[in-house]
């Protein structure tokens, strides 16, 4: 079992930054592919960015050039760096890793984006 918890959403004006971290815990051997997902109110959970265990990352393309995700395999950790930051990017951030075909969640980390 892998356990995922994620950190340092809040609330942020327009244009502003903020950075998400994940640490993962627990069965951490074998971890491959982790990522970063999202979900606002109404609409279903979708891909942010992912990065695999050899640091190849891809974004969905409304975050390119502002979001960037990078991880650190010696202490287990994942993180997105977001940028420039808009209303329409505010969403529950749930951190996600792949370990042998299965598929592990975080409890989330709301991110509000509002003047």
């Amino acid at each position: 079992q892998v356990q995922l918890v994620e950190s340092g959403g809040g609330l942020v004006q327009p244009g502003g930054s903020l950075r998400l971290s994940c640490a993962a815990s627990g069965t951490t051997f074998g971890v491959g592919t982790m990522g970063w997902y999202r979900q606002a109110p109404g609409k279903e959970r979708g891909l942010v960015a992912i990065i695999s265990q050899g640091g190849s990352a891809t974004y969905r393309d409304s975050v390119k050039g502002r979001f960037t995700i990078t991880r650190d395999n010696a202490k287990n950790m994942v993180y997105l760096q977001m940028n420039s930051l808009k209303p329409e990017d505010t969403a529950v951030y749930y951190c996600n890793a792949f370990r042998f075909g299965a598929s592990y969640w975080g409890q989330g980390t709301q991110v509000t984006v509002s003047s």
